[in-house]
């Protein structure tokens, strides 16, 4: 496979070049994503023998790779490589904010659940005004009442409690020693940093982010946080308790309470009250493979296992890509397939502790016999939007969910010497969460994943508002298994709000049935549908591809897409095995390995 990267990247390049000039089409006006996109950027993809860590910053691949390297496990490198994201890439994910991670021991696979939790004084009018309308999306994310209670430490704590290796306080040492002596604005931080209005009314964030008169450092400029490095100095010689029972739960607390205007009602016994969940991974086969995703209240896992589960159906490899870029008959097929899915999320996915999955719950959503029915709409013309099936024994019914997902979000994907391995997302939800920064991170605005409406003519929303809920996700952490041997032979994922399971099933078909290895099918452009407009990556297709999509009654939409999928592949070079890493081009993210 690496003897293809040269000539696949030229071509690519060529496509580039051709498809920038194409013109858009009046209709494909751009939607515009809260963590704009800032640049593409050619990845060569990187080869490792032992043991590597992908992740969307180099800085905290480094990280990563020095646990890695001083014997750490998969556990170990993640848990370095996030503390460093929350100095680096604040506006994706941090402290403040929750993940998702699918973890391989070598033996068993796990779900870890870190989602954040709605206060206990939530209920499903939280985001609604007196008169029953939801609010705006502004007025749902900026402030205190969007803030769940952050999950990310307490989960890892106990992921490392399980699989680590050295000891927790030497992981945040790269952390700490970065935040102390500072790092190197980045073009992708300071470019989003000049966009966001909110921001910098946050005394705390402005006083840290933006310079003299309001503008934000430049690019390069050595940018310290001494009050990081304190949080995280009491995190790592007081285990996740410093955060959730100490003074920086009660900081938090009272920044969400006190906000000017729009105050929230997470209080420090939320946070203290926090608990990470252990679920057991949804995993279905797939030809060759077994592929292991997040269950609910994610609903990514089970989304990705319905797409794969229409796709087998079908002859894929016939729709493999030419020159880097899908044709319009894998363009059809796929986001046919991504509206079925969809429509079932849309209507069915919640935090299942609250609300039964339909019918006999997730073997219903991902039974064989439903999903080639499902498939068999799949026909020449696109159906447009398309509705919610009925799964196997299904009995009840659920209105349709109208949350606020946005893309600002992280990944990171590590395999380590003992043969573990794991894909991890976390996020702060929008770009810079919430716009609250305290003890040196930015908080979350997790609970606009929940249904801005309770109920609605089929009855109440299965992802509304309710106390000490966890509201629905689209990450898509992914591992996959040789279904022969069990050996782990891909790890992937990627932020980019619901969008992410088109994102990450692109990178399956991609390597699982096109035969491209990682780099390659992340580098592929973006495509798919969330059961509205055909969405395509704006400047990557030719006019003649959105012209066939039309012609089949395709509304096609023209955006940015702004994933950061960083993954890592087992491939063969002579017949020796090798780990492959990827990271996204649209992203500064890097792999590292030995």
């Amino acid at each position: 496979m690496l003897k293809n990267l040269t000539m696949r990247q030229a071509a690519l390049a060529f496509t580039l070049a051709f498809a920038t000039t194409t013109p858009l089409l009046a209709q494909d006006a751009r939607q515009a994503a809260p963590e704009a996109a800032t640049g593409y950027q050619a990845k060569p993809g990187w080869p490792a023998k032992k043991y590597m860590v992908a992740a969307a910053n180099p800085l905290a691949v480094e990280a990563g790779y020095q646990i890695l390297k001083r014997g750490g496990s998969a556990i170990d490198a993640a848990i370095a490589t996030q503390m460093v994201l929350t100095l680096v890439e604040p506006q994706s994910s941090g402290i403040g904010g929750g993940a998702f991670l699918v973890h391989y021991d070598g033996k068993h696979t796990q779900a870890f659940d870190g989602r954040e939790t709605a206060p206990a004084k939530a209920d499903e009018h939280l985001f609604e005004r007196p008169d029953g309308t939801p609010l705006s999306r502004t007025e749902g994310i900026v402030g205190g009442r969007s803030t769940g209670a952050p999950g990310v430490l307490r989960m890892l704590e106990l992921a490392h409690k399980q699989h680590g290796k050295l000891p927790w306080k030497a992981l945040f040492a790269p952390a700490i020693k970065l935040s102390e002596q500072g790092f190197a604005v980045s073009p992708r931080l300071n470019a989003l940093l000049s966009g966001d209005v909110h921001l910098r009314k946050d005394k705390e964030a402005a006083a840290y982010f933006y310079g003299n008169g309001g503008k934000p450092w430049p690019v390069g400029h050595i940018l310290k946080n001494a009050a990081l490095a304190r949080t995280l100095r009491e995190i790592a010689d007081g285990g996740a308790d410093a955060f959730y029972k100490g003074h920086i739960a009660r900081d938090i607390a009272a920044k969400v309470q006190g906000h000017p205007t729009n105050p929230g009602l997470l209080s420090a016994s939320d946070i203290a009250n926090y608990r990470p969940k252990v679920r057991t991974p949804v995993c279905s086969d797939y030809r060759a493979y077994t592929v292991c995703g997040m269950p609910p209240p994610s609903s990514g896992g089970i989304a990705v296992a319905q797409m794969l589960g229409m796709f087998e159906t079908m002859d894929m490899r016939a729709l493999a890509p030419a020159a880097g870029v899908p044709g319009p008959d894998a363009l059809h097929v796929f986001t046919e397939v991504g509206r079925l899915a969809y429509a079932d999320r849309n209507r069915y996915a919640a935090d299942t502790d609250f609300v039964p999955l339909p019918g006999r719950g997730l073997p219903s959503l991902i039974d064989k016999g439903y999903l080639a029915q499902r498939a068999k709409l799949v026909g020449p013309r696109s159906m447009g939007e398309a509705k919610a099936g009925t799964p196997p024994g299904m009995q009840v019914a659920w209105g349709t969910d109208n949350a606020i997902e946005t893309p600002s979000t992280s990944h990171m994907s590590v395999v380590d010497g003992y043969g573990m391995g794991l894909a991890m997302t976390t996020t702060i939800e929008d770009a810079f969460g919430s716009r609250q920064m305290v003890d040196g991170f930015i908080l979350n605005n997790q609970l606009t994943d929940f249904s801005f409406s309770a109920r609605d003519a089929d009855g109440p929303v299965a992802n509304r508002v309710e106390a000490n809920k966890r509201p629905r996700s689209a990450m898509s952490p992914t591992i996959v298994f040789d279904r022969k041997t069990g050996k782990l032979v891909l790890a992937i994922g990627s932020p980019g709000g619901p969008t992410i399971i088109n994102f990450v099933t692109k990178v399956l078909v991609g390597t699982l049935d096109w035969g491209l290895n990682v780099q390659e099918a992340i580098s592929l452009p973006n495509f798919g549908s969330r059961n509205g407009p055909t969405e395509l990556e704006v400047g990557r297709f030719p006019s003649t591809t959105i012209e066939a999509l039309n012609a089949r009654g395709h509304k096609v939409r023209l955006g940015e897409q702004t994933s950061g999928l960083h993954g890592i592949q087992r491939i063969e070079v002579h017949g020796v095995p090798i780990w492959y890493g990827g990271a996204d081009p649209r992203r500064e993210g890097i792999a590292k390995g030995d």
